[in-house]
């Protein structure tokens, strides 16, 4: 299964992926609750996935991506946002995130999406 970074500034959201992907068999190997933060732990882990909320402090999810991306590039990053903020989701996928979720998240979607996402 993979090694997962999950970024985002919500603990509540955080402990739910967690939790989810962790029975799901995934190993999470760190968190992130700000975008700089995000990409100092991908570079000290370089997860095989990360999941990406937009809205962070200090450095929002789309910015983080675009850095991510700019030093790996084969970068596996999938973007987790409310339905208001679908318009940056694409943004974000313009920038190299590999896929989107929309908040709530569904748990069979998460999961089919880490699955399309690590293919």
């Amino acid at each position: 299964m993979a090694r997962i970074l999950i970024a985002d500034d919500s603990i509540v959201v955080r402990e739910y992926l967690k939790v989810t992907l962790e029975r799901a068999g995934h190993q999470i190997v760190a968190e992130a609750t700000r975008g700089t933060e995000a990409f100092q732990k991908y570079i000290a882990y370089k997860p095989d996935l990360v999941t990406m909320d937009i809205n962070m402090p200090e450095m929002n999810g789309i910015e983080t991506v675009k850095m991510i991306i700019n030093r790996f590039p084969d970068a596996k990053i999938i973007m987790v946002s409310s339905h208001g903020l679908k318009p940056l989701v694409f943004e974000a996928v313009s920038a190299g995130a590999t896929h989107y979720i929309i908040k709530p998240i569904n748990e069979e979607k998460l999961l089919v999406t880490i699955e399309n996402a690590l293919i």
